[in-house]
């Protein structure tokens, strides 16, 4: 069995007070390193729907920090998932590193938007015996 790995990685800067995007660009390594996720008709199925998760979970992020008075300066986040030999989701490993321009965050306003963020569309869809794990960091 031939497990496949995939890894993506996100950075974004926001433009006002409800952490719209300003600039988001998603890149996605490949045997030949980071190459920019540049989403077409040729985009592979898979890829498409990992992409759909990360973006998923970056929009609830995003979107409850705002909820909590987190205005967001910048996120670099990374993505990563083990897939089994006919592509099933075995893990799910999500990391968003935040830097704020303004609000400081509690422990319950981590716990919020971490646990909100499990309830995305796409997330809600995952079979609940994959592995998910999620976490943001803000400074």
């Amino acid at each position: 069995m031939n497990d496949r790995y995939f890894q993506l990685r996100l950075n974004c800067t926001y433009k006002d007070d409800d952490n719209q995007p300003d600039k988001l660009t998603v890149e996605n390594k490949t045997e030949d390193g980071w190459e920019i996720l540049d989403l077409s008709v040729r985009t592979g199925g898979f890829l498409l729907f990992i992409n759909g998760l990360f973006s998923c979970q970056h929009l609830y992020m995003r979107a409850n920090s705002a909820e909590r008075g987190l205005v967001l300066e910048s996120t670099f986040a990374e993505m990563k998932i083990e897939a089994g030999e006919f592509w099933d989701i075995k893990q799910v490993e999500i990391l968003f590193n935040v830097k704020l321009k303004s609000g400081k965050p509690t422990e319950d306003d981590m716990a919020y938007i971490t646990e909100r963020m499990k309830h995305c569309p796409v997330s809600s869809n995952i079979r609940s015996s994959i592995r998910v794990s999620n976490s943001v960091c803000f400074e």
